[in-house]
């Protein structure tokens, strides 16, 4: 899988921008604020219909504009053309110029993983940073997860009203309550499995990518649920001891919501005893196994986008990644200068310059 080509109007900084890339590896670089991170902001956008620089979609229209549009063309076993249009009432995606009503029948199909300076604060921000890492990665690849955790969210809403409600009056029925538990715990079990197994499969290459690329450490990741190795009467049998204490807080006190992941090195957590440098490793070797799992699922390599990598790790360790990679797995990497990259690597690579709101390929 590959994005051949990119097309932006008024997005960002960016009024008209159409641009093609290499199949393989492609270097952006340009001064920080020139707008090389907007073009693979863009690129992820396309692929998943979220940011992961901003929760406001009316922040990526180009100011003095009412219309942002990204468009893609993306080649797997044939060549479909993706688009998203930004505007102050919402968004709308198409694929081949066809409208789509929901969005899980669209963030299924291009496939990516992000690498960005910011995630290194996924191991010691709360809880709610790992499990939305967790589930964007697995529901790329399943489109019956993504419908999973929606469900879940409107139960666990609906759960957690009801049970202020019983606690306001007294007289209300507990049996509505009970439905909603039962539900919640079936679908929650099933979340459950997808969780396990995927961190499973993590768990299959991500010490021998992390010993590869930085040469020591043994890696490995737990998933921590108040769900695991329990069977849905011990789950229920739980939710009825924590009745009332749950009425008087108004609130779901346990259940896949409180899901966590934690990283092992050489035995310790690193949040607790990993350096800053371990946790960044530990977060780049991560997304790297699920390139592995990614086409395990899909049958095809992701995108990978690799944001500012050059001033997270020295040559040496960035050389040990290139060489890692699979040649059928696009990759974009970001950097404010090419003057310490290998040769090499320059030399098979496809350079592109941001200044002054333009983007051109350059001579290797």
């Amino acid at each position: 899988m590959y994005i051949e080509k990119l097309k932006l109007t008024n997005f960002r900084n960016y009024e008209s921008l159409d641009i093609s890339f290499s199949d393989t590896l492609n270097i952006i670089y340009g001064n920080n604020g020139s707008g090389k991170s907007n073009i693979i902001e863009a690129i992820y956008l396309l692929a998943l219909t979220k940011s992961f620089r901003t929760s406001s979609d009316v922040n990526l229209i180009k100011k003095g504009s009412s219309l942002a549009q990204i468009k893609g063309e993306i080649i797997t076993n044939e060549k479909n053309r993706y688009q998203i249009d930004l505007s102050n009432e919402g968004k709308k995606v198409y694929i081949n110029s066809d409208k789509v009503g929901k969005i899980s029948d669209y963030v299924t199909n291009i496939n990516i993983i992000l690498f960005n300076p910011l995630d290194t604060k996924i191991i010691n921000d709360a809880p709610s940073f790992r499990r939305k890492l967790l589930n964007i990665d697995i529901s790329q690849g399943s489109k019956e997860y993504l419908l999973l955790l929606n469900s879940y969210d409107k139960l666990l809403k609906n759960r957690n009203a009801y049970l202020k409600q019983l606690y306001l009056n007294g007289n209300a029925s507990k049996d509505y309550l009970d439905i909603l538990t039962q539900k919640l715990v079936k679908i929650g079990k099933c979340i459950n499995n997808y969780r396990r197994e995927y961190i499973e499969k993590i768990n299959k290459s991500i010490a021998k990518i992390y010993e590869d690329i930085f040469e020591y450490g043994e890696l490995k990741v737990i998933y921590n649920s108040s769900f695991n190795d329990k069977s849905e009467e011990e789950i229920l049998d739980n939710y009825q001891k924590k009745y009332y204490r749950e009425m008087e807080m108004g609130k779901t006190l346990s259940g896949i919501h409180h899901d966590d992941i934690e990283f092992i090195l050489d035995g310790n957590s690193i949040k607790d005893f990993g350096s800053v440098g371990q946790q960044k490793n530990a977060i780049i070797a991560f997304k790297l196994a699920q390139i592995l799992i990614m086409k395990e699922i899909k049958g095809e390599y992701p995108i990978l986008i690799l944001d500012d990598l050059f001033s997270e790790l020295d040559n040496q360790k960035i050389n040990n990644i290139i060489k890692m990679l699979n040649k059928e797995v696009q990759t974009f990497i970001t950097s404010t200068n090419i003057d310490n990259i290998d040769k090499m690597l320059l030399k098979n690579s496809n350079i592109y310059l941001v200044e002054n709101n333009k983007i051109e390929r350059v001579s290797n």
